[in-house]
C-alpha cells in the first residue's frame, strides 16, 4: 500500500511530524521520507537544516510560512502536479497544529493531490496523555490572544466548558495567562501547564490553579508552554 510506503511517490505531499525536543522521537518512517522526498517544505530553513544534518540528510528546502503560505501553497501544488514529491514539516512537532500547512493541505484536498499524513510527535497529545486532566474530549484552541482582554473573554466565554481546554502559550506570557485563569475561573480549577517537554529541562506543574500559579513563579519561564485547564468541578 502506497501510505505504507518509505519512498516517496513523485506527485504526493507528505505532512511529517518531527520532533518537539528529542531527536529520538523521529519515526523511522519520517526519516525515511525526509531522506527520499524530492524537495522539503519547512517553517525555518536554519531550524530544518539543523534537524537534517544530523540525520545526514542535504536535501532542496522551500521555505513555507505564515508570511508566505497563500501563495507558498500554489507553488507547490504545482510542484507536486509536475511530480515533484514533497515532505511538509514544521519547525517541530506535526504541520498544521498551530504551525503553517493547513492551506497546502486545503489546496492539494482542493485539486485531488495525494496527501499522505506520517504521524509522529505533537505537543498537544503529549502533554493531554501526561497531565492527569480528562482526555475523554478536548478543546485546543492553538494559541491564545496576546492581548489581556481577550484572554480573559476567551476563558470566560469557555469557563463551563465541559472537556479539557488545550492550548499553546508564548513563554512571554504564560505567567499572565495563568493568572487571569485564576482571577477568572477560580483557584481551584484543576491546571496543567508543562514546559519543555520531551527536552532537557520538562516539567509538568499540575494542581489547583492557586498552587500551579505559585510554582510558576518560582519556575524559569524559558522554552515552550502549553497550558490544560480541566473542566469545572474535576478534582485531580
Amino acid at each position: 500500500m502506497e501510505n505504507g510506503s518509505l519512498q516517496a511517490l513523485p506527485g504526493h505531499l507528505y505532512v511529517v511530524a518531527t520532533p518537539i525536543g528529542n531527536l529520538a522521537d523521529l519515526t523511522e518512517r519520517a526519516r525515511a521520507i525526509l531522506g527520499s522526498a524530492d524537495l522539503v517544505a519547512c517553517e525555518d530553513t536554519r531550524t530544518t537544516g539543523l534537524l537534517l544534518n544530523r540525520l545526514g540528510l542535504h536535501k532542496e528546502f522551500f521555505p513555507y510560512h505564515e508570511h508566505n503560505e497563500r501563495e507558498a501553497a500554489d507553488r507547490l501544488t504545482a510542484l507536486l502536479t509536475a511530480g515533484t514529491s514533497i515532505a511538509l514539516v514544521s519547525d517541530a512537532g506535526t504541520p498544521g497544529l498551530s504551525d503553517p500547512g493547513f492551506r497546502v493541505v486545503r489546496a492539494c484536498r482542493r485539486l485531488g493531490l495525494p496527501v499522505v499524513p506520517v504521524p509522529g510527535p505533537s505537543a498537544l497529545a503529549t502533554v493531554l496523555c501526561a497531565s492527569g486532566l480528562p482526555t475523554n474530549g478536548f478543546l485546543f484552541a492553538g494559541f491564545l490572544p496576546p492581548k489581556s482582554a481577550a484572554r480573559i473573554t476567551f476563558f470566560t466565554k469557555y469557563r463551563e466548558c465541559e472537556f479539557t481546554l488545550a492550548l499553546y502559550e508564548s513563554c512571554h506570557r504564560i505567567d499572565k495567562a495563568v493568572d487571569e485563569v485564576v482571577a477568572t475561573l477560580g483557584p481551584d480549577r484543576v491546571i496543567c501547564v508543562a514546559k519543555e517537554v520531551t527536552k532537557l529541562h520538562e516539567a509538568f506543574l499540575t494542581g489547583r490553579g492557586a498552587d500551579v500559579q505559585a510554582r510558576l513563579a518560582k519556575t524559569s519561564l524559558k522554552g515552550e508552554f502549553v497550558l490544560l485547564i480541566a473542566p469545572e468541578g474535576y478534582e485531580l
